[in-house]
């Protein structure tokens, strides 16, 4: 996907380029900084020095020395000072800046740490969301389209404080518990018991009814001067006109029946896009959807997706509850309330809250898989 939120050592991704949250003098210092720094070894603070520094908001590229990256982008961002010193703009003009820089050096892969939000004392909640908003912003304006992963280091850090207090809520109210789900799957066997004993039931009925059928048949003018033996033949004959007059049309064939299959998911996401005016790169982007995953989707009417992928055409979308389902369905897919993840898409698409962006720090927050592919 476009952009992913991850738990990892940014030392150790093995992109282009990984961006530095570095301090004004670029001469390294503690943190993130200093963690680059000596991985990177000595070449890239020699380097560094023939920088002349960088002011606050903006960035300056180097090589990677001996980093599995190919190049280093180092930014500086904003001291926290309680939010109205202009901290927000200026941490956005980093992430905006420091992907102006990877594109112009043709980086088709960038790793971002969350900036200021260490020894910079910046919120990690608040950072974060600054910096989805302002790297899904850029990436929605940009033909280049690179890969770009924000690299959480601390596994520690809590983001449910605040912005996710509401859902954490409505986690609680619907999530089933494994006992829950135990006591759920015990009630299903019961329900099963009782589905079997009432087939039982109508089969006794229908044998009754095959019974009457054969007495009435036996009344019938053609009976007249059979013998009992000549009748018991007959009876048979009689119990399947009864179920003839109950009977329904099914398929006579394996091809007939293949024939009344419904559109595919593929086909049903292509009609969306096309009811809803939009062009294929408004809705892969707005779906956080990589353009080679698309054009497989467009080019193969039986394409099977991931969940994840459908989860998000559907929120690019905003298709409601009901369409939602209706689109899962295409795929061989459902919502449960046994799933975090489930209920978290629930949540926003009850709210229309649809930008996957969004969704994607809340689900990061709670430890699931984000959406996208």
């Amino acid at each position: 996907m476009p952009l992913q939120i991850i738990r990892n050592d940014i030392t150790k991704m093995q992109v282009d380029a990984i961006v530095n949250a570095a301090n004004s003098s670029l001469l390294g210092g503690g943190g993130v900084d200093g963690a680059i720094h000596r991985a990177a070894g000595p070449g890239l603070l020699a380097e560094c020095r023939t920088l002349g520094g960088c002011k606050t908001g903006e960035a300056k590229i180097t090589g990677g020395y001996d980093l599995p990256a190919k190049h280093v982008i180092h930014t500086v961002g904003p001291v926290w000072r309680g939010g109205d010193a202009g901290e927000p703009a200026l941490l956005a003009s980093c992430y905006r800046e420091s992907l102006k820089v990877a594109v112009e050096n043709g980086c088709k892969s960038v790793a971002f740490p969350l900036i200021s939000a260490g020894i910079f004392g910046y919120p990690k909640a608040e950072a974060m969301h600054v910096a989805v908003q302002t790297i899904t912003d850029f990436l929605r304006e940009t033909e280049d389209e690179p890969e770009v992963w924000l690299v959480i280091f601390d596994r520690s850090a809590d983001f449910r404080e605040g912005r996710f207090r509401e859902l954490g809520g409505f986690l609680r109210e619907r999530f089933t518990d494994p006992q829950m789900a135990a006591n759920a799957r015990d009630a299903l066997a019961a329900a099963d018991a009782a589905v079997m004993g009432s087939a039982a039931a109508m089969s006794h009925f229908a044998a009754e009814a095959a019974e009457e059928a054969q007495k009435k048949r036996e009344k019938r003018p053609r009976f007249k001067g059979l013998g009992m033996a000549k009748r018991a033949e007959a009876a048979p004959s009689a119990a399947c006109d009864a179920l003839e007059e109950e009977s329904f049309e099914v398929p006579t064939s394996l091809g007939k029946a293949l024939d009344s299959i419904d559109e595919s998911f593929s086909q049903m996401l292509l009609r969306l896009i096309d009811e809803r005016g939009m062009t294929d790169a408004e809705c892969y982007k707005k779906a956080n959807i990589d353009r080679k995953l698309f054009s497989k989707i467009r080019g193969d009417v039986q394409y099977r997706p991931k969940k994840v992928t459908v989860i998000a055409f559907a929120i690019a979308l905003e298709l409601d509850l009901d369409e939602t389902k209706d689109m899962l369905m295409k795929a061989g897919y459902a919502l449960s309330h046994s799933s975090k993840f489930d209920i978290i898409v629930e949540y926003y698409i009850r709210k229309g809250k649809y930008d996957v962006y969004e969704i994607n720090e809340a689900l990061f927050a709670f430890d699931q898989m984000l959406i996208g592919a």
